[in-house]
């Protein structure tokens, strides 16, 4: 996993908690926390994170995941405003995740491999998409998803029908945006 990921997430509970949270949690999971942008780190510490993050706030790892996500979202606007520009509303932003965001990811961090999506559009009330990864992070996409609604000041409804944790190829989100 980039180092990006984790400089988000130190970024958000800093922000959210304080920097002695962070740093808690870096003890409890065992890790040093010296993650560069462009470095790469084994998946195990992200999940060693979440899990740590997870007992000490006694919350299930797959709110920790969601919550990071919509936490994270701001910071990503901030940090990549071009991605965001020119999108109206959160669909035609989601809809950019595989052919350019993502290929601009990869650009500026060598080695990312981030998850594919897949998208039915055939209905104007309603985005699904499709998750496919082998770090199964189906929560924090879902968590990016409502972050990407916050950005964009929508709501959005989002229910998930498939989830590669109960053995489906991929996850499906079904996601609706409320007028």
């Amino acid at each position: 996993m980039k180092g990006i990921v984790f400089n988000l997430l130190e970024e958000a509970v800093s922000t959210e908690f304080g920097d002695a949270t962070w740093d808690r949690l870096l003890d409890d999971a065992g890790l040093d926390g010296a993650y560069t942008s462009l470095g790469s780190y084994d998946d195990a510490e992200i999940f060693r994170l979440v899990g740590v993050a997870s007992a000490a706030l006694g919350m299930p790892e797959q709110d920790v995941l969601r919550w990071f996500g919509r936490r994270a979202m701001p910071l990503l606007a901030k940090r990549y405003p071009a991605f965001f520009a020119g999108h109206p509303n959160t669909r035609s932003f989601l809809l950019t995740l595989n052919n350019m965001i993502h290929p601009e990811v990869r650009k500026l961090y060598p080695g990312a491999s981030p998850p594919v999506f897949d998208f039915d559009t055939a209905d104007s009330e309603q985005l699904v998409i499709g998750y496919n990864s082998a770090r199964r992070l189906c929560a924090l996409a879902e968590g990016f998803m409502q972050g990407a609604a916050e950005h964009f000041q929508e709501q959005a409804a989002i229910t998930q029908s498939q989830c590669m944790h109960a053995g489906d190829d991929k996850c499906s989100f079904h996601v609706r945006f409320p007028k």
